[in-house]
């Protein structure tokens, strides 16, 4: 593993290296394997570093049948047989941050909820883990978010090697390798002793506040979302700006922002509540004035409108309205804007048609979908042709029904 520089020193930003091989993934995508490498290639739940040899970007590194392939964006020159690596450095950083963080919070959840971590996957923004467990209560997190904090303050070294079998049986491991040669311990004396292939900073100190974010039930366990360090640091400053605007909109301090918000959303729905019942009453001045002027089909009162201004839910209540104020009526309703057509039929007690028929009849006009019962059905499609076309033939139809 001497050519596996990240390895050796995961705190190595450049190296200089020979090209020993050439190729093109099956994608077109160039590549170069090296004579060494500080590129960690993806694996164990870490993405890979990224950077550049030479002038060329490095977009992904991978292990493929033993051999560390760069992938480039564009190919090396064919006559550049020795090249510079340069890592992306903050993302190298940030990844030996996370992972470490993942170690120590597994731990934590060892340590004081017996709870084992099954999966571990290192995102862009954010970093999970799935722990073994049935429930997690608000009272363990803390005590595990605040053990493992306590370890990262405590600053203990970070030791990570290559042990042979015999050393590897004495170690208290947390969980048994996945491979049978070559296997690399990172450990956290008296704390933490785990098989691991990733990158890691010095101490735990360096891995900077660990933060867990919120967890939900996946597959049987716990999945939880946290971040540790810098991403720490950029979350809560994003966030305290936030809650710094939130206090300024709503005229009141940091500490009684939650209960502004209360007030404000309880107002909010008090003046929905007024507003739905102004709502309904001029709805129900609107269906009075309809009946009023309604055109009379084989005894019964047909209501056909365009609305052009009403939702399909508003209509719905208008012919709710209507047929209860009304067990002789027919509504046939339309709502309609540029891009589509909504429609609702309905009829009183005292009316034998069938609107859903009605409904799935007019539909293929607007080639549209909708459904219903036969007292009321609704439904929509595209706006052409136009919504009066539309009502005026359900109106036909409903004519030789009620012959």
């Amino acid at each position: 593993m001497e050519d596996r520089l990240y390895y050796q020193d995961a705190y190595t930003r450049t190296f200089a290296a020979h090209v020993q091989k050439r190729g093109q993934e099956a994608d077109g995508t160039p590549y170069v394997v090296l004579s060494q490498t500080a590129f960690y290639p993806t694996g164990g739940g870490q993405p890979s570093d990224l950077g550049s040899l030479n002038e060329c970007r490095v977009v992904d590194v991978e292990e493929v049948d033993g051999e560390v392939r760069h992938r480039l964006e564009v190919p090396l020159p064919e006559e550049c047989t020795e090249v510079t690596g340069q890592i992306d450095w903050d993302r190298r950083f940030d990844h030996m941050q996370q992972h470490a963080g993942q170690h120590i919070l597994s731990a934590a959840f060892l340590e004081v909820a017996q709870a084992e971590t099954v999966a571990f996957h290192l995102g862009k923004e954010r970093v999970t883990i799935d722990v073994r467990l049935d429930e997690l209560t608000a009272d363990v997190w803390e005590a595990v978010e605040q053990r493992a904090n306590q370890v990262v303050l405590e600053n203990h070294p970070i030791i990570a090697r290559f042990v042979d079998d015999e050393e590897l049986a004495s170690l208290p491991l947390k969980k048994q390798p996945t491979v049978t040669e070559n296997v690399r311990v990172v450990i956290i004396p008296e704390y933490d002793y785990n098989p691991c292939g990733g990158t890691h900073p010095a101490r735990t100190g360096e891995v900077g506040a660990i933060k867990i974010l919120g967890w939900e039930r996946h597959r049987g366990n716990i999945r939880l979302e946290f971040i540790c360090g810098l991403r720490a640091l950029r979350d809560y400053t994003r966030k305290q700006a936030t809650v710094r605007e939130l206090a300024k909109l709503l005229v009141t301090s940091e500490a009684e922002l939650i209960v502004q918000a209360e007030r404000v959303l309880s107002e909010r729905d008090s003046l929905k509540a007024k507003l739905a019942e102004v709502e309904k009453q001029l709805l129900e001045v609107e269906v009075r004035k309809q009946l009023a002027t309604a055109e009379r089909e084989g005894g019964a009162r047909v209501i056909a409108r365009v609305f052009p201004d009403k939702s399909i839910q508003q209509l719905q209540q208008f012919a709710q309205l209507m047929v209860a104020e009304a067990p002789d009526a027919v509504c046939l309703l339309a709502a309609a804007t540029d891009d589509k057509t909504q429609l609702v039929f309905a009829r009183g007690q005292e009316v034998n048609v069938a609107v859903n028929q009605l409904i799935k009849d007019t539909l293929p006009l607007i080639a549209g979908k909708g459904g219903g019962n036969p007292a009321m059905a609704q439904g929509g499609g595209q706006s052409e042709p136009h919504a009066d076309e539309v009502i005026a033939h359900a109106r036909k139809l409903l004519a030789q029904l009620l012959a």
